[in-house]
């Protein structure tokens, strides 16, 4: 039998309460790999490369299954919605063991195939061997990243959006604090240790307390965790749509020469910062949309989606006028490379281009998410990057349009997911999933 005992009414208060915490969580990653770009630019432009390459690579595998925090959040807060919160829990035991289980092979094959990935993605031996080096230890914290993930989705789909942020700085703060000692000591490799160190930390705080909560059985459930790949599946091949993208942009940054590519990475870890914390409306915007569709009650769910657009798009806005202003000064806190100044100056543009399409794009990945509109959201992102971002970031290769032609390949990608988002949130078909 459903309640609605746990679908509260949605407000500001409401959505901000859940968005505010998810914001920390978001952020506080990417503000820690900012301070860690930051550390690692003193080195010179080879270690500042080396770093954008390993990143690169390591987010490839870390972010591929994201369906372990989207995913378990759509079937956990269905799950609470009606009322059956020890399901919702359970349902991140199950998660927790996909990430160990994948996590491990994904280890295994960064672990040992890092020299040839480094060297394809960067194309340079110097810059592909500090790259490797960074990732020989940071690959251990591969499963302890997808545990993390597996934490923040059931726990997001009961609505607790504080304890993730609780753990999150619980491992990022320790981390910050030991990447300019590790860093000043042992190069670019005491990068990678302190990055280890913080996730460690961060993993057992997730775990420990799934134990705290869960009342059930702690053995794998195949058949729970194959419905749980049902709904990853069509989330992993976004995700790897994305992958695909991202990785031919950092290659063909790459091919523009060492200067470029140190540039892209400061840019690139720009706008992931700024997409996650774009993102943390959405988190507000999943629990609650997943936990109303599980109560039945589709008015609700469509109120959530109206009001997190209209607050992620004044955010967005706002953000992307602090970035206009900013542009001569931000790029400085990274580098003070005069040529790696000079490549960021036409993409600059385009990034707070990209903030304003953002505040749409991921409001609505949130209730679709939520919804568990996944088949949809893969869909449109293969076509995004298909349509918009590969053709245009090959074109810039080939017509040597710079790291401007780069940048607008991931304008396209954002913009065609716009439209997209928009078409499927006004048909409402993503209300009636699961009826």
């Amino acid at each position: 039998m459903t309640s609605q005992t746990h679908i509260p009414e949605v407000n500001a208060r409401t959505i901000f309460g859940l968005a505010l915490p998810a914001l920390g969580v978001l952020a506080a990653t990417p503000l820690y790999l900012l301070l860690d770009t930051a550390v690692v630019g003193r080195l010179g432009t080879v270690a500042l490369a080396a770093l954008g390459a390993g990143t690169t690579l390591y987010s490839m595998v870390t972010t591929q299954l994201t369906f372990l925090s989207y995913g378990t959040t759509a079937r956990s807060a269905r799950k609470y919605g009606a009322g059956d919160e020890q399901g919702a829990i359970a349902e991140g035991v199950q998660a927790t063991w996909l990430a160990i289980i994948v996590g491990a092979l994904l280890w295994a094959a960064m672990f040992f195939g890092s020299p040839w990935f480094s060297l394809w993605l960067a194309n340079n031996p110097d810059v592909a061997a500090t790259a490797t080096s960074w990732l020989k230890v940071t690959s251990f914290g591969i499963p302890l990243i997808l545990m993390v993930m597996a934490g923040n989705g059931w726990l997001r789909g009961i609505q607790n959006t504080r304890l993730p942020l609780l753990f999150t700085l619980a491992g990022v703060i320790p981390g910050a604090i030991l990447v300019p000692v590790l860093v000043h000591r042992f190069g670019v490799v005491g990068s990678a240790w302190a990055n280890l160190i913080g996730t460690i930390i961060t993993t057992a705080c997730f775990v420990a307390y799934l134990m705290h909560r869960h009342r059930g059985s702690y053995a794998p459930q195949p058949k729970v965790m194959l419905r749980q790949l049902v709904l990853g599946r069509d989330l992993i091949l976004r995700s790897l749509s994305f992958q695909v993208a991202f990785l031919s942009a950092a290659s063909v940054a790459a091919r523009f020469g060492a200067d470029s590519l140190a540039a892209h990475q400061v840019l690139l870890q720009l706008w992931n910062f700024l997409s996650l914390v774009l993102d943390s409306l959405a988190i507000a915007a999943q629990a609650l949309t997943g936990a109303a569709l599980g109560a039945g009650s589709v008015a609700i769910a469509r109120a959530t989606g109206t009001k997190l657009l209209a607050y992620s798009s004044a955010f967005s806005f706002v953000l992307a006028a602090i970035f206009a202003i900013g542009h001569a000064r931000i790029p400085r806190i990274f580098t003070h490379s005069a040529p790696v100044l000079e490549s960021m100056q036409g993409p600059w543009w385009q990034l707070v281009l990209l903030i304003l399409l953002g505040g749409v794009v991921f409001a609505l990945d949130g209730v679709l998410l939520g919804a568990s509109d996944a088949a949809f959201l893969r869909t449109a992102s293969i076509a995004s990057v298909v349509l918009g971002f590969l053709p245009a970031v090959w074109l810039s290769l080939w017509l040597d349009g710079g790291l401007v032609g780069v940048w607008w390949g991931i304008v396209a990608f954002i913009a065609i997911r716009m439209v997209a988002g928009i078409w499927r949130f006004r048909s409402m078909r993503w209300a009636t999933l699961g009826q």
